[in-house]
């Protein structure tokens, strides 16, 4: 009897802790030179970050040959042996629709090129990501790439996936990966009206519960970035990155006429872009209360839980738009 109570106790025990232990914290690093600020230091400190995901190149095709290759690797200027690096390779869907692809010739200077950089800086990677919206028409190469990737690499090896992935996977089919990325952002398409296209519950809502059915594990990634739109007579002229409504405020050449439209009140060069007179100006970003949100959907929704939460991206300027506490926050909510 007392044996029996003894193993209905351990079990309960072990019921209790899978349920509170939260996942982990971590950051994408999306920029060409890796260096931290103070702030972001700090950031890394408060939140106990010991893995980040790194953007290692990118790979898009070259312009004239139509070969691919490999754009603008990073640069290591600090040093990162505290940390585990995930190597991410983001991958244009293009190199994808290549009908003459040699897979494996660029798995492995795609693996050529992460050895390198790692030697380089000292890094030993046990992971490597893989970041492409792969379509209907690219998944064969790309399904293929995987594999050669996973093969020759003998590495875990993750994946980034879309909500529409996730929806229609039957259609789109599963990567052979350790696991995979769910990108909680960019839903909507980028455009001169009102709406969100970072994040769009409504949108969301019309996924979340694909969630539940998806047969790969998946952890998140949340966005604290903002951006805005630039448009010229209702068309949009292109993203304009660190530009936000307290950025835009402190700037006599733009005037706000609603809470996320700025117009520009004299022709002028802003962070080396050119404004007319009259151009707008749509701005977009992430609130805690969002960010908490989506938390909350995706904890509904979940197969399994996740055992990270990553977000998109460590910079100094999104890190200023939240409270310091704001990533504890987030994963309280799982």
């Amino acid at each position: 009897m007392i044996k029996r109570f003894f193993w209905i106790f351990l079990f309960v025990l072990l019921s209790a802790c899978s349920k509170t232990s939260k996942p982990i914290i971590a950051f994408y690093y999306w920029k060409t030179n890796l260096k931290f600020s103070e702030t972001e230091k700090e950031a890394l400190k408060d939140n106990d970050v010991s893995k980040l995901y790194v953007r290692y190149f990118d790979i898009g095709l070259h312009s004239q040959t139509q070969a691919p290759l490999p754009i603008s690797p990073v640069h290591f200027q600090e040093k990162v042996q505290n940390f585990e690096i995930v190597p991410v390779v983001f991958i244009q869907n293009k190199v994808m629709l290549q009908s003459n692809l040699d897979i494996q010739d660029l798995a492995e200077k795609t693996l050529k090129l992460i050895s390198e950089i790692n030697k380089k800086n000292g890094v030993s990677c046990k992971e490597i990501q893989i970041d492409c919206d792969w379509t209907l028409a690219s998944k064969d190469n790309y399904l293929k790439f995987i594999e050669q990737i996973k093969k020759l690499s003998q590495k875990k090896l993750s994946a980034t996936i879309r909500l529409h992935q996730v929806k229609y996977f039957k259609r789109t089919k599963i990567p052979n990966v350790d696991n995979g990325v769910l990108m909680f952002y960019n839903m909507g398409s980028i455009a001169p009206d009102s709406l969100n296209s970072i994040y769009s519950r409504k949108i969301s809502e019309k996924y979340l519960e694909s969630l539940k059915k998806y047969p790969l594990h998946l952890d998140y990634a949340l966005p604290v970035y903002s951006w805005a739109i630039h448009i010229r007579n209702q068309k949009v002229m292109g993203l304009r990155s660190k530009l936000n409504v307290s950025e835009l405020k402190k700037d006599k050449n733009f005037e706000q006429i609603s809470p996320i439209f700025f117009r520009v009140k004299q022709s002028n060069y802003k962070n080396g872009v050119y404004y007319l007179e009259n151009d707008l100006l749509k701005t977009e970003s992430i609130q805690a209360d969002d960010l908490k949100q989506m938390a909350g959907d995706l904890d509904k929704n979940t197969a399994q839980p996740p055992k990270e939460i990553i977000f998109y991206d460590l910079d100094e300027f999104n890190l200023n738009n939240y409270e310091k506490n704001i990533f504890k926050q987030v994963i309280s909510c799982f």
